[in-house]
């Protein structure tokens, strides 16, 4: 239970990440490395993290051209993470050039593949916001598309919300691997995500990897709220 829970180190600061994965210790092996932190470190912490012996997702969605988002998957891969992702709105020509290349590079180099996995509509989207950018179909039928279009250029998966879990997981088959920010415990605020569920629901949805962030991060003890999590996940 606790490799499927993916603890999001959004932070401003090299320093305060470092001191969140030591508070947590062995109670959490899995982090998630966005733009912020990254940035912010100079790509320090993803060293830090490989020295603490920490799984790593590298939440950087790279949507360009598709040589430019190849060439970025191999620098990527070439990292030792164990995750990261690319945006599945990029289409079928990019993700398929990106998957062709990390297969590519990590054979030549003998290293591990890590897992490339499609984003499709962030969980800040309500339907509202999504129409507004120009999607014409809802939110669910849209994140499925997107999961068919990954599914079928070789991904290992998509980030979508725990609400469309069960229609991708239908369509690409149970092993399309699921990776699920908008999870909020019921005990702790929703923030800016707007597509929610709690650890529990999004496991009985069918959910592979849960990313929570602030209510681990900013709880008065981390290492409870963890275990919290950690808890319900396998339904205690």
């Amino acid at each position: 239970m606790q490799d499927q829970l993916i603890v999001a180190l959004d932070f401003p600061t090299e320093a305060k990440a470092k001191e969140t994965v030591l508070a947590l210790g062995e109670t959490v092996g899995y982090y998630k490395v966005g733009l912020e932190l990254f940035l912010n470190s100079g790509g320090r912490i993803i060293e830090f993290l490989q020295e603490k012996r920490k799984k790593i997702f590298l939440d950087l969605k790279f949507h360009d051209i598709p040589n430019t988002t190849a060439q970025a998957a191999r620098w990527a891969a070439s990292l030792g993470i164990d995750m990261f992702n690319v945006h599945a709105s990029g289409g079928s020509e990019m993700m398929k050039k990106a998957v062709e290349i990390v297969q590519e590079s990590c054979l030549q180099e003998g290293t591990k593949q890590p897992l490339l996995i499609g984003v499709t509509i962030l969980t800040s989207f309500d339907e509202t916001g999504a129409a507004q950018v120009g999607f014409k179909n809802d939110i669910q039928t849209t994140a499925l598309n997107l999961a068919v279009l990954a599914h079928q250029a070789g991904l290992n998966g998509v980030v979508c919300s725990p609400h469309e879990v069960v229609v991708i997981k239908e369509k690409c088959g149970q092993d399309f691997l699921t990776v699920c920010p908008g999870i909020r415990p019921a005990w702790a605020q929703s923030g800016d995500q707007k597509r929610i569920m709690t650890p529990k629901e999004a496991i009985a949805a069918g959910v592979d990897y849960m990313v929570i962030g602030r209510p681990i991060t900013q709880a008065q003890n981390l290492k409870e709220a963890a275990l919290k999590v950690i808890a319900e996940i396998g339904g205690k």
